[in-house]
């Protein structure tokens, strides 16, 4: 048996594959976000403790037989996250989650230092780690002065889970203190962090050992003690592990709280110019791009806060199918942009209101406008030689087929939708547990799912979708001078 963790933002999920690569069970549990200020989001690591053992007692519960066969354990976590540790490697403060901006000065301080993007292969946005530390230093100076080590939310999970300090170089690859081409800590882009590599943890590949599970813990869990905890990836570069894109030209669209659009590659071509982030995949010698939006269902999230209505309760209000771009435009920047724009200060706002307007058209509006951002991440990864001719698509957005066939046709790709099931992080994170304990090739554990049906872009339509892209880019200038 093997367990894939993934530690997203709003909860952890668990689940427990057998030999042959199906998820036999598993369990999820939630916690809390803080936003003390505008700008500002941060979590309890004790939290994702609490939850992981939450899961776990879920499991044995559920699946013990099998759960206590355990022989290999992979991590996924939501990235860039500050988890800031003392000597006694207790956290010294909540950790600053990915989509906090507020070390929006010290980020580009950073992307302007010398070698900077060359050697990260990534403009320094806010989200990064790096820029954060620099915040800690300026506003939290006794807590920066006592930070022994620096982890990645997933690898604070391991701490806990092994005892060693660990990370892999997919999630260490948006820190902005990796050498993302050399697959090494930089000691130039620590200098410019204004950091010491004695605070950074051990790097190993995604699915190499990064130690084995603590006694106590295993003990208490009822498992063998040569339990193996791999190092694991990044949310995206395990989601790409689960759904088989580990080759130059697979891609995938992820409709989660943020929106991706990622290509693997074979070698390191960077082009931080474009916001693309350039980053080391989950398995050796491959690395990948992808375009990020801060809020994809995130967006329909907040719609949904403010209509009183579900999101899927919203979605289903929806036809199945589109019939051209919608009369109110939504632009999706809740909490500023990465891809294309690199604006940590922009903010979302809805054009083309009238007293007619519904609630089915703001949804409309939001879903389309997620959609259009989606298509200037399609724009960036093409500007960087990236050639998809399919994609896809996972996450919680890929349900709504009034979606994914707006997303066909405004990237004019066929939408692959895999059949029923979870082809998530969590399994991509035991899938990299899977090839490490088994020393399986990854090409023969982490294959693509079967699809369930194709959605192409519908030709009807193309130009007038086309037509309502153009005005999309034009109204991010626009609304930027008057905010």
């Amino acid at each position: 048996m093997f367990l894939g963790l993934d530690l997203g933002t709003s909860g952890l999920r668990a689940s427990l594959i057998d030999d042959a690569g199906q998820i036999l069970a598993s369990a999820e549990a939630t916690y809390a976000v803080s936003h003390l200020h505008p700008g500002w989001s941060e979590q309890n690591p004790d939290d994702w403790i609490a939850a992981c053992a939450d899961t776990i007692s879920s499991l044995r519960q559920t699946h013990g037989t099998q759960f206590a066969a355990l022989k290999g354990i992979g991590l996924s976590g939501q990235m860039h996250g500050a988890t800031v540790i003392g000597a006694d490697d207790r956290p010294l403060r909540p950790c600053i989650l990915w989509n906090d901006t507020r070390a929006h000065a010290e980020a580009a301080m950073l992307d302007a230092a010398p070698d900077v993007r060359r050697l990260s292969g990534n403009i320094v946005f806010p989200g990064f780690t790096a820029p954060k530390l620099l915040w800690l230093k300026t506003h939290e100076p006794q807590v920066f002065a006592a930070t022994a080590k620096v982890l990645l939310p997933k690898d604070y999970l391991r701490l806990w889970l092994t005892g060693a300090h660990v990370s892999d170089m997919s999630d260490a690859a948006g820190t902005a203190w990796l050498d993302v081409g050399a697959r090494a800590w930089s000691d130039t882009l620590l200098d410019a962090g204004q950091m010491r590599r004695d605070q950074m943890p051990d790097l190993v590949e995604g699915c190499a050992s990064s130690g084995q599970l603590r006694p106590a813990l295993a003990a208490e869990w009822g498992v063998s003690p040569d339990v193996i905890v791999v190092g694991g990836g990044g949310d995206n570069a395990a989601a790409a592990c689960g759904v088989g894109t580990l080759n130059e030209g697979d891609g995938f669209i992820s409709l989660g709280t943020s929106g991706v659009l990622l290509a693997a590659k074979n070698s390191f071509a960077p082009a931080p110019e474009t916001a693309v982030h350039s980053f080391c995949h989950a398995i050796p010698n491959t690395w990948y791009q992808m375009g990020v939006i801060l809020a994809a269902t995130d967006g329909l999230n907040w719609l949904s806060k403010m209509t009183g209505q579900s999101p899927a309760d919203m979605a289903a209000a929806l036809p199945d199918q589109i019939d051209g771009p919608a009369a109110v435009r939504f632009l999706p920047y809740l909490s500023g942009e990465r891809t294309p724009h690199n604006d940590s200060a922009i903010r979302g706002s809805f054009t083309g209101l009238d007293i007619g307007t519904e609630r089915t058209d703001l949804t409309r509006a939001v879903m389309e406008g997620v959609s259009f951002a989606l298509r200037d991440s399609l724009e960036a990864l093409k500007s960087t030689g990236t050639d998809l001719r399919r994609v896809l698509a996972i996450g919680g957005g890929a349900q709504s087929a009034f979606w994914v066939e707006t997303l066909a046709t405004l990237l004019n790709l066929p939408v692959d939708l895999p059949e029923q099931g979870d082809f998530g992080a969590a399994l991509g994170a035991a899938r990299l547990a899977m090839v490490g304990v088994t020393g399986a090739a990854p090409s023969d554990i982490m294959t693509p799912p079967p699809v369930a049906r194709t959605i192409a872009p519908r030709a009807d339509l193309t130009d007038r979708y086309e037509t309502a892209y153009q005005a999309f880019r034009n109204s991010y200038p626009a609304i930027k001078a008057i905010q």
